[in-house]
C-alpha cells in the first residue's frame, strides 16, 4: 500500500503535463488544479479504503491518471445550466424549464439584455417612468382587466395581495381548495407568511355559499377562491360559482380574489382537453383580483400576474414588499412579446410553442416520429429495437391533471444494454436526453420534441448503443 501511495502522481507533474494540452488552454488554471487534486484524492483514498488490494501499478500510470484528470475537468468546467432534449412528452415541464419562448421573444431577451433600454424611463415625459407601465395596459386590453401588475411569480402574486388585503385579518377559503403546489408549498403556508388567518369552510369534495355566508365576521378581510389546476375531485362534488361569490362580497363589501394558478387567454377543449376558465372568462365574472402564472399556460416567462380593479391594484403596487418581488427586464421583454401575439388569437398556436404544441395533430407528430425510426434503424437498428408506438402526453406544469394528450413515440429496446442503463447514459451525455421508461422500453415522446433536434438524437445513440453493444 506505502508503495501504491508513493507512486501517485505529483500535483505539479499533472499540472505541468495538462498546461500543455492546447485543448485545455480555455480553462483557468485554479480549475485545473481543483480537479488534479479531487482525482488524487480520490486515488489516494480507494488505495487507503481497500489498502491496494485492487490498486495496479498500470492504474498509477501518468498517461491514465491524466486522463481521469482532463475528464473531471471538462466535467467541472461544464456550465451547470444546460440545454437538454424533452423526450417526455410534459409540455410544461416544471422540472426542464416550463414553457419555451419563440424565437422573436429570445430576439426581445438578446436586445434587452445586450443594449440600454427604456426600463424605467418615460420617453415622452423625459422622466423616470414605471417598470410596470410597460405590460400594463397590454395585459388590461387582452383581458378586460382595470389595472395589472406583474411580479415574480404567482406564489408571490398570492403572497402580496393577501399582505395587502387581508394582513392581521380573516380570509374565507373552501377546504377543498387548500392545495400543495411544486416544491410542498402550500397555500396555508404562504397565508400564514401573508399574516392573514385562514379560515376553511366546507367539507374536502363539497362546499355551499351559505357555507362562506356563515363564517363571514367582522374579522373577515376577503373571500379567496383557489383554482385546483393540479388536481381533480371528482364524484359527489359541488362548488360555488365566481358570479355567486362576487355577489356575496358586495352584499358584506368584500373583495373576491382568485388564484387561477395556471392561467390562460385561449380555450384549449378543442384540442380534446377538459374546459377551463380562460382569464378573460374570470376577470369577466366579476372577480376582484385574479393571479396567474406566466410560464404556463400563457406560454411565456417565469412571472406571477396580478389583474383587478383599479383601486386594489393601486394599494398591491405601493405596498413595499413589491420591491422584492419585481421583475427584471428579460421578463418585462419576454412577457410583452408573448403578450403581442395574443392581439391575434387565430395565430397564438402557430407562434408560441407551449400551445403549438398542444394543438399539434396526432398525424403531424406521427411524422416525427417515423422520421426519427428510419433514421435510427439506419444507424442502431442493427442493436437495437426501433419501434414506432402510440403514447400518451401530458400538459404538465401543474395545469390540467389526468388530462392526456395522443401521441406517437419511438421506442428502443436495446440488445446489448438494459433500458435504464440507456436511460441514465442519455441523461449524462453533453446534450443530455430526458425519455421515459415503459413496459422495458426506453420511450421518446415525438410531442416535446422539435424537428431539429431529431438528427441531434440520431448522433447521441449512434454514439451510445453500439458503444454497449
Amino acid at each position: 500500500m506505502n508503495d501504491l501511495l508513493r507512486q501517485i502522481p505529483k500535483v505539479d507533474e499533472c499540472l505541468l503535463a495538462l498546461l500543455e494540452d492546447n485543448s485545455l488552454e480555455h480553462i483557468p488554471v485554479g480549475l485545473i488544479k481543483q480537479a488534479i487534486r479531487q482525482v488524487l484524492d480520490g486515488i489516494r483514498k480507494q488505495i487507503l479504503t481497500d489498502k491496494g488490494k485492487k490498486i495496479t501499478s498500470g492504474f498509477l500510470y501518468l498517461p491514465t491518471v491524466l486522463a481521469s484528470i482532463k475528464a473531471e475537468v471538462l466535467r467541472l468546467h461544464q456550465p451547470r445550466f444546460r440545454q437538454v432534449i424533452n423526450g417526455t412528452g410534459v409540455i410544461i415541464h416544471t422540472n426542464l424549464g416550463r414553457s419555451i419562448l419563440p424565437e422573436s421573444t429570445m430576439q426581445m431577451l438578446y436586445q434587452a439584455g445586450g443594449r440600454y433600454s427604456n426600463l424605467e424611463f418615460n420617453l415622452e415625459t423625459g422622466q423616470r417612468g414605471s417598470r410596470y407601465a410597460l405590460v400594463e395596459k397590454l395585459l388590461c386590453e387582452l383581458t378586460g382587466a382595470e389595472a395589472a401588475l406583474v411580479v415574480n411569480n404567482n406564489a408571490a402574486a398570492v403572497l402580496i395581495v393577501l399582505e395587502t388585503l387581508a394582513r392581521g385579518r380573516e380570509v374565507i377559503v373552501s377546504r377543498g381548495q387548500l392545495v400543495e403546489i411544486g416544491g410542498s408549498f402550500r397555500i396555508p403556508d404562504v397565508m400564514a407568511r401573508s399574516g392573514a388567518r385562514l379560515v376553511e369552510v366546507g367539507a374536502t369534495n363539497r362546499t355551499h355559499l351559505k357555507d362562506y355566508r356563515d363564517a363571514i365576521t367582522e374579522e373577515t378581510a376577503l373571500l379567496l377562491k383557489v383554482h385546483c389546476s393540479n388536481y381533480r375531485i371528482i364524484g359527489f362534488t359541488s362548488e360555488v360559482s365566481n358570479e355567486r361569490l362576487v355577489t356575496l362580497g358586495r352584499q358584506h363589501t368584500l373583495p373576491v380574489v382568485e388564484d387561477l394558478g395556471s392561467g390562460c387567454f385561449v380555450d384549449l377543449s378543442s384540442f380534446g382537453l377538459e374546459k377551463e376558465p380562460t382569464v378573460q372568462e374570470v376577470v369577466g365574472s366579476g372577480v376582484d383580483v385574479v393571479t396567474f402564472s406566466g410560464d404556463k399556460l400563457l406560454g411565456g416567462p417565469q412571472a406571477g400576474i396580478i389583474l383587478g380593479k383599479q383601486a386594489i391594484i393601486d394599494r398591491i403596487k405601493t405596498n413595499p414588499i413589491n420591491r422584492a418581488m419585481r421583475i427584471d427586464k428579460f421578463t418585462l421583454a419576454g412577457l410583452e412579446s408573448i403578450l403581442r401575439f395574443y392581439r391575434d388569437p387565430g395565430t397564438v398556436f402557430d407562434n408560441i410553442p407551449t400551445l403549438a404544441m398542444i394543438a399539434a395533430p396526432v398525424e403531424l407528430v406521427d411524422r416525427r416520429a417515423k422520421r426519427l425510426a428510419r433514421r435510427l434503424r439506419k444507424s442502431v437498428g442493427e442493436h437495437c429495437r426501433v419501434t414506432v408506438v402510440d403514447i400518451t402526453s401530458r400538459v404538465g406544469g401543474g395545469a390540467m391533471p389526468e388530462q392526456n394528450l395522443p401521441s406517437r413515440g419511438v421506442s428502443l429496446q436495446p440488445a446489448a444494454m438494459s433500458v435504464s442503463h440507456l436511460e441514465k447514459t442519455l441523461r449524462s451525455l453533453d446534450l443530455p436526453i430526458i425519455s421515459r421508461i415503459g413496459e422495458d422500453q426506453l420511450l421518446l415522446d415525438m410531442r416535446t420534441v422539435a424537428d431539429d433536434e431529431l438528427v441531434l438524437i440520431d448522433r447521441a445513440l449512434h454514439q451510445v448503443i453500439p458503444a454497449g453493444a
